[in-house]
């Protein structure tokens, strides 16, 4: 494959500058509005091209307040962790605009080039099909994703090498090569053209051209702000409501088998959690008063605090608004805990967001499959996703409602909107039913426990935990 470098005629800085300037302060002023968006741009490229050198020149003709920068070494993936995880806070926010020098390129270069033990060509292909379908999803979420590669041959390299200072040589040690090493040099160059395809290809000879091609590239990517699609492509097919949610009902458990069950299977649970070698996220849904708190307290029972993380999730605040949906799950998944237990999910897209009308058609029929490749990536980096639906009827949650009011210490778990969801009841089961369908998968499928007795239902959630990290 021959490369299309970018070649564009130099302009006059300062007139290059202000138009940098204006683009900045527009993106910056868009945020909240149906055309904004975020910009981020991932460098990478041939050591001693001028990387820096451009992104410096670059913040001296933008006003560098608002120009993100964020550089780190090369670093071999760790397979416990999705390639994205270590970048995944620093993707800006809408109206940012951010430079990543370290990014899931560097990493994958760093681990094929390892010399004990490279990639082979299909995994190294692997990766970049994972990586591009990731940047698809950011796209969708209005961030600019700009992938800039900053060419030189090796004649021009090597001459850089020649008039660099001695005592800088150890700072450029990209991916660990020699890079007087041609065949290591070639092998480099042969392993970009796979990836490089919807890259811009900087041809680094000339500096001042150099810092000039990067600048309108970076220009270009801020003055393009489209307005995003709301409405669905095609027509949405219901899927059919599950019999479990329709009918809920389970056979009650005496207490006096419940609390010797119950004392056995939480014992096991805390075991099974802790001895795995993989960690493991635990994500429960269902209706309002369904009991995902009580069964919440019976997997922790045994479990010592800092074993594992508990996540109630809410409406997202304004900040987390202006990232891409799956951003504030991304960024708890920083911690060091093995075990993380979500309290509802990033599943409220494609239920309460879509019920509600808080997210568009577009939105929310888009984000099974984000979904689903989030998991996937979960579940490729050595973590079980275990998600639970409880399912109650109709007339249980009445109950359940009722009781919390009269109850002293449990009135803080029922509101006005509690009363209020019960109206779009229907269509939070069609809801669940199209969750199903679309995102119950061999790496990460659903449980609907029938929940109607809690007893029994805490259970059954218990038996389902265990099941699926001895299945896995």
């Amino acid at each position: 494959m021959t490369l299309k470098k970018t070649k564009n005629p130099l302009l006059d800085e300062d007139e290059l500058s202000l138009n940098l300037i204006e683009a900045q302060y527009f993106l910056k002023d868009t945020r909240d509005q149906n055309n904004a968006k975020s910009v981020l741009v991932l460098v990478n490229g041939i050591e001693l091209a001028g990387k820096g050198e451009a992104v410096k020149q670059l913040r001296e003709w933008v006003d560098p307040r608002y120009l993100l920068v964020k550089a780190d070494a090369p670093v071999m993936f760790n397979q416990k962790q999705p390639f994205w995880q270590p970048y995944a806070r620093f993707i800006p926010a809408e109206g940012q605009i951010m430079v990543m020098f370290g990014n899931w390129y560097s990493d994958l270069l760093a681990t094929a080039l390892h010399v004990s033990k490279p990639l082979d060509e299909t995994q190294f292909d692997a990766y970049i099909e994972a990586m591009q379908a990731f940047e698809q999803d950011l796209k969708n979420n209005h961030v600019d994703v700009v992938k800039v590669w900053f060419d030189l041959s090796w004649k021009s390299l090597q001459k850089r090498l020649d008039n660099m200072d001695p005592s800088e040589v150890h700072w450029h040690k990209l991916h660990g090569l020699d890079w007087r090493n041609k065949k290591q040099y070639d092998n480099l160059q042969k392993m970009s053209q796979r990836f490089l395809k919807d890259w811009q290809v900087i041809n680094c000879e000339d500096e001042k051209s150099r810092d000039q091609q990067f600048a309108q590239i970076i220009l270009a990517a801020l003055k393009h702000c489209p307005k995003h699609q709301t409405e669905a492509k095609t027509k949405w097919k219901q899927a059919a409501i599950p019999e479990l949610l329709l009918h809920p009902e389970n056979q009650p458990t005496t207490d006096e088998d419940y609390k010797k069950e119950l004392k056995e299977l939480s014992v096991k649970v805390a075991e099974a959690l802790r001895f795995d070698d993989r960690k493991a996220i635990i994500v429960f849904e269902g209706m309002d008063a369904a009991g995902k708190g009580g069964a919440i307290k019976r997997i922790v029972k045994n479990l010592d605090p800092r074993e594992y993380d508990i996540h109630t999730i809410a409406a997202p605040e304004q900040y987390e608004l202006r990232h891409p949906y799956l951003w504030r799950f991304w960024t708890k998944l920083q911690t060091d805990e093995d075990i993380r237990i979500f309290d509802r999910s990033w599943y409220g897209r494609v239920l309460v967001e879509r019920v509600e009308g808080f997210a568009s058609e577009q939105e929310w029929q888009r984000a099974y499959e984000e979904i689903n490749r989030f998991e996937q990536d979960l579940a490729n980096s050595q973590t079980v996703v275990i998600k639970l639906w409880l399912a109650i009827s109709k007339e249980e949650q009445v109950a359940r409602f009722k009781a919390r009011e009269e109850t002293p210490h449990k009135r803080f778990k029922i509101t006005p909107d509690d009363w209020r969801n019960r109206e779009k009841w229907d269509a939070y089961l069609d809801a669940a039913a199209d969750m199903f369908e679309r995102t119950s998968t061999n790496y990460a499928p659903w449980h609907i426990i029938a929940g109607n007795d809690k007893n029994t239902a805490r259970l059954a959630i218990l038996r389902a935990i265990l099941k699926q990290l001895r299945a896995d």
